[in-house]
């Protein structure tokens, strides 16, 4: 548990700072904070370990109580990608997106980005999506190149490498093997390119050891680039990011407070696992006190060699929600997705998950009907051998997959569906 003086020493100041900032500006924390009696003229950090959390359902069902500032001072709406549910919309004003730059600034530089870099931008800035807007505002912020190809269009990400010579991409590591492939198809030189470094953003990237995972692995076997894992979400509006040494992600703590606890709601101790909790510094237009955000990640503590003074946590393990409980073994859709992504052969897919008819999770994916059955049972076989899950596989044609994975107006593809009732 960290102690009241070693948070004074870090940031206090600025908890206090934001928590009294955002009880009385946020129509929802001062009205739970009233209902609570909760007194905060005079409290130390144990009273704060006594705030209730704030959940997901918290921000869908009162979503906008938590605006803190008037609706004239709003010049920015974005909304979440809905993965766990219809999304939900943050709001920022100028100040927000100053912090926002500053942060993706720290982020980049931590990685090793520079004014003297190009970057090359996969994502979108559109479709409502802060991340693509984050990423643009700090590299400007840097003074950086950058070019914004947007998502997907493996043709023209290729073309602008040959043609702009970046030497960073800002990429969804899944995409990255979509990238390679193309460029083995099409006769592309992709190990002689600009490209020395890679910001991986929107899939963990390594294990709770911080080793590269299954689909890091098949990144690095088919192309010899750096990999940077982050971590970030547009209710943070604060990014986690790993520096050259790659021993943990790096907590910008001027920025954000986090805590990791475990289901007692306890502080979990320095290599134990539990649900990362934040509460976002100098936000001002969407503030938010203890957010749990539902992410398990493992706690590593201050730890990495490049000694700088920041508490290290691991890339996100699943999500505690997501949790199945296949046949006595624990997994998350995402260990899954993990593996699925690294078989060349496999074009799409989807992991479903249900009840059966005794009331337990009935674990299947869903492949493209044109695949082999050697593709079949290699994935059977792969998934018992990393995971010690073999699931039910089903088959969809191609086309109909697709418009499951992708459906109209979501900004994600849809690789988890869970057809459990919580």
């Amino acid at each position: 548990m960290i102690t009241s003086q070693k948070i004074k020493n870090n940031n206090w100041d600025l908890l206090t700072q934001q928590i009294e900032y955002t009880i009385n500006k946020s129509p929802y924390y001062k009205r739970l904070f009233k209902r609570k009696n909760i007194d905060i003229t005079s409290f130390e950090y144990k009273d704060f370990l006594k705030f209730p959390l704030t959940q997901k359902k918290d921000l869908a069902q009162y979503n906008d109580d938590f605006i803190a500032v008037e609706k004239h001072e709003i010049i920015e709406y974005v909304t979440t990608s809905g993965t766990l549910g219809n999304p939900v919309t943050f709001a920022l004003n100028e100040e927000d997106l100053q912090r926002l730059a500053l942060n993706e600034q720290k982020s980049f530089n931590l990685a090793g980005v520079t004014k003297n870099d190009i970057v090359q931008l996969t994502t979108t800035l559109d479709k409502r999506f802060i991340a693509g807007l984050a990423y643009f505002l700090g590299l400007r912020k840097i003074g950086a190149g950058l070019i914004r190809v947007g998502a997907g269009a493996p043709a023209l990400q290729w073309d602008s490498i040959q043609r702009f010579k970046p030497t960073y991409l800002v990429a969804v590591p899944s995409f990255l093997v979509k990238l390679v492939l193309y460029a083995q198809e099409n006769q592309i030189d992709f190990k002689n390119s600009s490209i020395k470094g890679v910001i991986c953003i929107g899939e963990a990237l390594r294990d709770e050891n911080h080793e590269l995972n299954s689909l890091g692995k098949k990144i690095n076997s088919l192309w010899d680039v750096e990999l940077f894992s982050t971590y970030a979400s547009t209710e943070m509006c604060t990014a986690f990011t790993e520096c050259p040494q790659h021993q943990g992600l790096h907590i910008p703590e001027d920025l954000i407070y986090t805590e990791i606890l475990n289901e007692e709601g306890k502080e979990v101790e320095i290599g134990e696992v539990g649900e990362l909790v934040v509460t976002t510094l100098g936000v001002k237009t969407m503030p938010l006190l203890r957010y749990a955000t539902g992410d398990l990640v493992k706690k590593l503590g201050q730890t990495c060699s490049c000694e700088q003074a920041r508490q290290l946590i691991s890339s996100v393990l699943g999500r505690k929600q997501q949790l199945i409980k296949y046949k006595g073994t624990s997994v998350y859709p995402q260990q899954i997705i993990n593996v699925l992504a690294t078989l060349e052969n496999l074009p799409e897919y989807q992991i479903q998950v249900a009840l059966n008819e005794m009331e337990t999770d009935e674990l299947t994916v869903v492949i493209p009907l044109e695949v082999s059955e050697n593709l079949e049972q290699s994935i059977k076989e792969i998934l018992k051998g990393t995971l010690r899950v073999t699931p039910l596989i089903k088959r969809l044609a191609l086309t109909e997959l697709k418009s499951r994975i992708f459906p109209e107006g979501s900004r994600k593809p849809v690789r988890f569906l869970d057809l459990r009732k919580h």
